[in-house]
């Protein structure tokens, strides 16, 4: 079938075509299921203008990986001197997201044109001689030295920034892409205000980096209904669902006690295990703590249950987030004496402002066998985080992993009192507060060693 013809049916309706294609041969229909340009979205092709940088900044679910995996499969056919550089967070990821998944380049390619895969090499190989080869951001110095024609970087927004590895990542491979008439990158990322993300789209309004921006619901049609109908259900008009499925990068609130960049800044690789004592990441915390922050009722606002521990450097980390939504006090006693369990943490803080003696024996109940200190709120909730958001502004405290909605909280406090974020109350923000105060600003805080 002629280009021109193809490009006719790419006119049609989608179920229009879905029809056309249907009634095709098989081995007609294997030939065009893999023919992109008849499938993409026009926003998932290249643009047509003079670019160096193609950044896809949208939802989970886009396609964006698809996107990424045909832009790459289209260079290796179209030029046999190609070198590119395909780069992730993680090898891992890059293996298992951008070569061997769904949406990656083993799956899009047609058996003709298949690229030889060698893990052991890190290599693609394509049989008109272009060359693919993976690098992790979390390695900027493997990035150093080998040059390129062309990149991927995928989930850009992911990469790993403490000591600034990801810009560091980012431009040992700009310096690096110098093979070829027109060396170009490829971005695809689900936007976060992360530093490399924040630049790329600052640069985009005077350089030549292209932005394309989407959502998920662009994609509803080749989306399982049931999973959208979930995002919908759980997600729409939220913080997390503007950021993840509608593909904002979601700018701070004037005054507010957190950034973005200070959170994105203080953002390290969650423990390898849980817990102390089992070797992992944890081990090298010299106590645990969880804040609970009990709701008023169980129909109310959330139960704030937040895990932090601290190490013998004074420096505190965020572990986890185990929230829980429209509890009874049975059910969030259970789900602190799991937590605990799971950290095997010291003490519970738990604030006493909605109930004293009430909130410790709802606990006990809940097979919370460990200490239980209670709190009582004399000060505004964001009088009482002001201290603790100060640690985060000199390096005392990392966040292991990324926490959303305990992070959309903590943004929407504002200096001087008041609370601008999702849901009526900061529950999560106020247990990570308990937490931290206990580790950071009580008497057992970090020890001093006082003149004489």
């Amino acid at each position: 079938m002629m280009p021109n013809r193809l490009d006719a049916l790419a006119d049609l309706s989608d179920a229009a075509r879905a029809d056309w294609y249907a009634s095709l041969k098989e081995d007609e229909a294997d030939v065009l299921g893999l023919y992109w340009p008849l499938w993409a979205r026009a926003e998932q092709m290249p643009p047509t203008d003079d670019w160096h940088t193609w950044l896809i900044c949208a939802g989970r679910g886009f396609g964006k990986t698809r996107a990424g995996a045909e832009w790459v499969r289209a260079v290796a056919r179209s030029d046999p001197e190609a070198r590119i550089a395909l780069v992730g967070a993680s090898l891992g990821e890059v293996r298992s997201v951008m070569i061997e998944g769904e949406s990656g380049i083993l799956a899009v390619s047609p058996p003709d044109y298949a690229p030889q895969w060698e893990p052991s090499l890190r290599r693609l190989s394509w049989p008109g001689g272009a060359r693919g080869y993976c690098y992790s951001a979390a390695e900027p110095e493997a990035l150093r030295g080998p040059q390129h024609s062309h990149a991927w970087c995928d989930e850009i927004a992911k990469w790993d920034n403490a000591g600034e590895r990801a810009t560091a990542a980012w431009d040992n491979l700009q310096m690096g892409l110098r093979l070829g008439e027109h060396p170009r990158v490829a971005a695809t990322t689900t936007p976060r205000a992360v530093p490399l993300v924040r630049r790329l789209l600052e640069e985009s309004e005077a350089d030549d980096v292209a932005v394309t921006r989407g959502t998920t619901w662009d994609n509803e049609g080749n989306l399982p209904t049931r999973f959208v109908n979930r995002m919908r259900r759980q997600f729409a008009r939220t913080t997390l669902g503007r950021q993840e499925l509608d593909g904002e990068l979601l700018t701070d609130i004037e005054g507010a006690l957190w950034t973005r960049a200070m959170l994105e800044e203080c953002r390290t690789s969650p423990p390898p295990l849980q817990g102390r004592g089992s070797g992992g990441g944890a081990d090298t915390l010299t106590r645990i703590v969880i804040g609970v922050d009990p709701p008023a009722s169980a129909h109310g606002d959330a139960c704030g249950i937040v895990v932090c521990g601290v190490d013998e450097e004074g420096l505190a980390t965020v572990l986890a987030d185990e929230s829980v939504e429209r509890a009874s006090p049975e059910k969030w006693a259970r789900a602190v004496a799991r937590a605990a369990e799971r950290w095997q943490a010291d003490r519970v803080i738990a604030e006493a402002n909605q109930g004293g003696a009430m909130v410790e024996s709802v606990l006990r109940a809940g097979e919370v066998s460990l200490p239980v200190k209670l709190v009582h709120a004399s000060r505004g909730k964001a009088a009482r985080a002001e201290p603790v958001a100060a640690l985060y502004e000199v390096g005392r405290v990392r966040h292991a992993g990324l926490f959303a909605k305990l992070e959309d909280q903590l943004c929407g406090l504002i200096v001087g009192g008041g609370y601008e974020g999702p849901g009526r109350s900061p529950d999560r923000a106020d247990a990570l507060v308990w937490a931290l105060t206990e580790l950071m600003l009580g008497r057992r805080g970090r020890p001093r060693v006082r003149g004489m």
